[in-house]
């Protein structure tokens, strides 16, 4: 008996002492409960706490990976967005050279309107702007938004009739040149003309548009323009698999270029919606055929950034005589003259108006916020075909053409035969229209002047 007393005694000791063991874990665990409830009102109080105390996880720089390259693609926007000046920006995007396909501005291809419209995004309407046309001639005069020929008195239209012919008889009847190389009758005799209607242009219209007053007129000027626009497949090397955009790079010499410090006023708004379709081509650039180079990617408006006239106003371009209408007529393709002349004024007019807006701080990830307008004439001398150019993007790279609805324009007229021929010291057949457009579009200014 005395053992099982000693046994029940212990047995209730134990229990007790469990017993006591259980409320002390209880009691710890209620106290470590409040402190928690208190850490976290602070925590509350103090977001600042809630900071990491690691740095994140990132993909390497140097890996091959895809989030590799997604990071190294992400520091790159990064340095260009931070970029303290617009030279510095235009170094980072021109620094990487791939292999770039050239695109020619006065190319011998079939239907290469089609395809550079693909290339630029351009939507091409027939015919010009309302500002030109005359019932939007009319509007505008009232509001005074723009000079037509309209202010133009029959005297001073008369001067610049008699100015015109006499530039043409001065090297067509006047002076006694030798016969011109192969391929090179154009230049030999118009080029010259092209230079002096230009020059004697612009300086008796400044009275009536004082824009052209501080304007620079350049000749022979160097126009570059590089972009992006779609993706393709690395096919074979080191590289094979990669998926890389196109590049592309636009290398003009116009015959001359008007160049002025205020911007032109938009033809339309930004966001207008375009009734033409831009043309999609899903055949490779090869088949057109454009050939890759690789070499300094350049962007350049004929000047550099620091130049106070950095808007572009008017293009000239003279022909070859590789695309000289006889000569394409003789080989039956009449009906590629006018496709060549748009496709000239697309690619030129795009990389102008395009390198204009990279001069204000504007690339494919920071679309333009305003339009860019500029104009072009393209001639052999004899007949003129007029072009306005509207960009309203510059977004072309697969990452941001995804969802934007915009469309850069390109307005343009058919050839228009300013004179019939040149006979002794008279010009026959002028046509006075073909003039007066030209005038309408020296005349063309912003504005608040």
């Amino acid at each position: 008996s005395g053992y099982g007393t000693s046994v029940g005694k212990i047995s209730k000791m134990a229990a007790f002492c469990v017993r006591c063991v259980g409320n002390s874990k209880l009691s710890n665990y209620m106290q470590l409960k409040r402190v928690r409830i208190i850490h976290t009102e602070v925590l509350a109080q103090n977001p600042t706490a809630l900071s990491p105390l690691y740095p994140p996880i990132v993909p390497s720089l140097t890996a091959r990976s895809k989030a590799a390259k997604q990071r190294r693609r992400d520091e790159y926007y990064k340095k260009v967005y931070a970029a303290p000046s617009v030279q510095e920006k235009l170094r980072l995007l021109t620094c990487l050279q791939r292999l770039k396909y050239v695109v020619n501005t006065q190319t011998s291809a079939i239907n290469a309107d089609r395809w550079y419209q693909h290339f630029t995004k351009t939507a091409y309407l027939s015919g010009l702007p309302e500002h030109f046309t005359n019932s939007g001639m009319d509007q505008v005069a009232e509001t005074g938004d723009i000079v037509t020929s309209k202010a133009l008195s029959d005297p001073d239209f008369e001067e610049l009739k008699s100015l015109f012919c006499t530039a043409l008889l001065q090297e067509n009847f006047y002076m006694r040149k030798r016969t011109p190389f192969l391929y090179r009758t154009i230049e030999h005799y118009f080029s010259p003309f092209l230079n002096n209607a230009v020059s004697a242009l612009t300086t008796l219209l400044a009275a009536q548009n004082p824009l052209l007053k501080e304007s620079s007129l350049d000749f022979k000027p160097q126009v570059n323009f590089y972009w992006m626009r779609g993706e393709r497949v690395v096919p074979r090397g080191h590289r094979k698999g990669s998926v890389d955009p196109i590049r592309f790079q636009i290398d003009d010499h116009p015959h001359s270029q008007i160049r002025v410090p205020k911007q032109l006023p938009e033809f339309v708004p930004l966001d207008y919606k375009v009734p033409a379709e831009v043309p999609v081509i899903k055949l490779e650039p090869d088949r057109l055929p454009l050939f890759k180079r690789q070499y300094d990617n350049h962007i350049f408006i004929g000047t550099k950034v620091t130049d106070p006239c950095v808007y572009g106003h008017t293009q000239f371009h003279l022909i070859s005589d590789r695309m000289h209408r006889g000569r394409l007529t003789k080989a039956n393709l009449e009906d590629q003259i006018e496709v060549r002349l748009r496709a000239n004024a697309i690619s030129s007019l795009f990389a102008w108006t395009g390198a204009q807006a990279m001069y204000q701080g504007f690339w494919s990830h920071e679309d333009v916020t305003r339009p860019f307008v500029s104009q072009c004439v393209i001639t052999d001398g004899k007949y003129y075909s007029f072009f306005c150019y509207q960009l309203n993007t510059l977004a072309l790279c697969v990452e941001t053409d995804c969802n934007n609805p915009r469309k850069n324009i390109c307005w343009g007229t058919e050839s228009m035969q300013l004179y019939d021929t040149v006979e002794e010291n008279d010009v026959k057949g002028f046509n006075d229209d073909t003039l007066k457009l030209l005038v309408q579009f020296l005349l063309y200014r912003p504005k608040a002047l």
